[in-house]
């Protein structure tokens, strides 16, 4: 809905509520975790948008509330986006809640160090919390160029006792520790330059401040039993990510270069997809993906990683249609030990107000070696129906 009045001042609300729906085969596996098969939750992301100087002043507001069955850490809200815009000729500032994404390959976002991870959401990193921040960009013939200044760190969540997909450690959220004695008040800076060089997409970056990986250190609880605290590193980090296009062909690579965490180390992703147009139906799309990646940090002194070593093979299905229905498959291929991670998602418009979203998670093969051990339980699927207003 809008409205706009004589004082030239536009709103609007519009927003999203949604059943979610997990389902695990397996029974739980460690002590403490719920063991139940079926995991309901809802979830609300209302948005609101205030703008006037013929849009070149603008106010977006976007929470988030989640309300799960199982696990109390699960249950929570955030600030996605809290923010006053203003445009101006060849420069924009941003101040406020924001959510920023740099990244190009599909598997993996390497350069993506802006917005912490909402790992309560899901396993694949794609969730971010609201972070704090002044955001100047400058847009010239020659590129963009964006500035950022964050006042405030925002900590990892992580599931509690009670929920799947964790540790067989439970993760204390409330004993964080930092490597600066400002912790979360540290100030976090980063620089970004991207433009575009033919049918190349170019973009350099720097970041400096709290890491948004935390490693772990092993405490006691009060009742002496093990626990894992998240413990911050300052870090500098160098980010290069390239995408380039030709015809049926995208390229894609992103690149690190991190100080502050053990050796310095590099870590890369990258790799190609090729896309047959119209091969399915008459505009129904068929990608084919293919990427590797690669990472050199220390195995004590960093945080773990599980693609350090990895292949990604998978295919997307567009059909164009009306309902715009997608579809992506693919499977991480651990290159030593070859376990296996598949994942398929799929998502459809069944009316103008509701879609459903379906993802199905399953691994294979896994080592006791393997991070994703703990999980080796926890394949499940996920059933998301939302209404949209």
């Amino acid at each position: 809905m809008s409205e706009e009045d004589e004082s030239e001042f536009y709103w609007e609300y519009s927003g999203s509520a949604s059943l979610d729906l997990r389902v695990f085969p397996d029974s739980a596996l460690h002590s403490g975790q719920r063991d139940q098969h079926l995991n309901p939750s809802v979830v609300l992301e209302p948005e609101f948008l205030v703008e006037w100087n013929d849009g070149d002043d603008r106010i977006d507001f976007k929470p988030f509330l989640r309300l799960d069955a199982q696990d109390d850490e699960r249950r929570h809200g955030d600030i996605r986006e809290l923010k006053y815009q203003h445009i101006d000729d060849g420069w924009d500032l941003k101040v406020g809640f924001d959510k920023v994404f740099w990244g190009v390959t599909e598997s993996r976002h390497l350069v993506d160090i802006i917005n912490q991870t909402d790992a309560v959401e899901d396993v694949d990193g794609e969730d971010k919390l609201g972070q704090p921040m002044v955001n100047l960009g400058i847009q010239n013939d020659w590129g963009d160029f964006n500035i950022f200044a964050m006042p405030y760190f925002r900590e990892r969540t992580f599931p509690g006792r009670k929920g799947r997909l964790r540790s067989s450690i439970t993760v204390d959220t409330d004993s964080a520790e930092y490597e600066s004695d400002m912790e979360e008040f540290h100030p976090d800076f980063a620089l970004r330059y991207s433009t575009v060089l033919g049918d190349w997409d170019l973009g350099l970056a720097h970041f400096y401040g709290t890491s948004r990986e935390p490693r772990f250190v092993v405490r006691s609880d009060r009742n002496g039993q093990p626990k894992l605290v998240p413990f911050y590193d300052i870090i500098n980090q160098s980010s290069i990510d390239v995408q380039a296009t030709f015809d049926e062909w995208l390229w894609k690579g992103e690149g690190i270069y991190r100080r502050g965490q053990g050796d310095d180390f590099v870590a890369f992703s990258g790799g190609v997809e090729y896309t047959f147009f119209g091969i399915i139906g008459d505009s129904g799309d068929l990608g084919l993906l293919a990427e590797y990646h690669y990472d050199g940090r220390d195995e004590d002194e960093a945080p773990g990683t599980v693609l350090d070593d990895d292949i990604f093979v998978g295919a997307r299905i567009t059909l164009n249609d009306v309902e715009d229905t997608d579809f992506l498959a693919g499977v991480i291929i651990d290159r030593l030990s070859h376990a296996r991670s598949f994942s398929i998602e799929a998502d459809r418009r069944l009316s103008d107000r509701w879609t459903i979203e379906a993802e199905l998670r399953i691994t294979d093969g896994l080592t006791d070696k393997e991070l994703q051990y703990d999980v080796r339980r926890d394949d499940h699927l996920q059933v998301r129906l939302s209404y949209y207003f």
